[in-house]
């Protein structure tokens, strides 16, 4: 299939896709999808969507490691974790290690702010503490986000940022040096309004209230304002995303850019927000080449 990739300075954002270009991926064939299950799971709290999924090459490693942080507008209803499980068996398949995170949602008991950050907080804890273990090369380390999960892997590459004095403040957090962001949403403070329309949901519900001893809740949330935070961000985003056009992206860029960041954007012709996460779709070649090639992986 015929691609055209058109380059610019920042990320493409987005919310998640609640109707699509018909041609494209609808929410109902999205839905359907789901991956093989993992060689392993571990929990990193009592709540049943606490879990990280890992999946394993075959043979010996030390194995590279991609970060995989599903989407669906922060609510359960929307699936993500099967879906994402795909994605993880194809870079496993290919000798990528994968990290496949769950966490709660705005609408389960202890989601939102700041149950959901804590939760990918612990799941990279979790990551940093057993990786060795696991014979994992954290070294060789990427971050994958779709939509709602895209903003969560900002947000975790730029934890050092938060300062201490927050409940989501971590000594030494796992560094993530490059983040790959599906359709995402790194500035909750500008997307409120289009999270609302796209998720009906009240920003509130991420960045939790104001308060004397925290007056700007999105200081320690929306990753447009924790730069710099020295992560080399790439966008990737369907041309065809009507949820998070091009344009968009360009104000993240700038203000990536103006940080002293490195950011960039893809977009990728004939592709739509569902699209940025199948495989079937014009998306992946892309997104499986920047993956190889932030992990420094020669193809033969």
């Amino acid at each position: 299939m015929r691609r055209l990739i058109h380059l610019t300075t920042g990320f493409l954002l987005a919310s998640f896709a609640l109707g699509t270009v018909a041609e494209h991926i609808d929410l109902q064939q999205y839905m359907a999808i789901s991956g093989p299950k993992p060689q392993t799971v571990f929990r990193y709290g009592l709540a049943p969507s606490q879990t990280a999924e890992l999946f394993r090459p075959e043979g010996p490693g030390p194995f590279p490691v991609a970060i995989l942080i599903h989407g669906g507008c922060w609510l359960s209803k929307y699936g993500g974790l099967p879906q994402f499980r795909v994605l993880a068996a194809a870079l496993s398949a290919r000798g990528i290690a994968t990290w496949n995170i769950e966490y709660r949602r705005v609408d389960e008991p202890g989601g939102g702010y700041p149950g959901t950050y804590q939760d990918v907080a612990a799941a990279l804890d979790m990551l940093d503490a057993k990786g060795a273990q696991l014979d994992l090369d954290l070294r060789r380390l990427v971050a994958v986000g779709h939509s709602a999960g895209a903003d969560l892997a900002l947000w975790a590459a730029g934890r050092a940022r938060i300062a201490s004095t927050s409940l989501l403040f971590a000594e030494a957090p796992l560094r993530i040096p490059t983040v790959i962001s599906l359709g995402g949403l790194p500035d909750l403070r500008n997307d409120a309004a289009t999270i609302g329309r796209s998720c009906g949901l009240d920003v509130t519900t991420l960045i939790g209230k104001p308060s004397a001893a925290r007056p700007d809740p999105f200081a320690d949330t929306s990753p447009a304002s924790m730069l710099p935070d020295g992560v080399n961000t790439v966008g990737i985003n369907g041309a065809h995303d009507t949820i998070a056009p091009p344009e968009i992206a360009s104000e993240y860029a700038a203000l990536a850019r103006k940080a002293g960041d490195q950011a960039r954007t893809v977009a990728v012709e004939n592709a739509g927000h569902l699209d940025e996460v199948t495989m079937s779709s014009p998306v992946w070649p892309v997104l499986n080449a920047e993956i190889r090639e932030t992990l420094h992986i020669n193809d033969d």
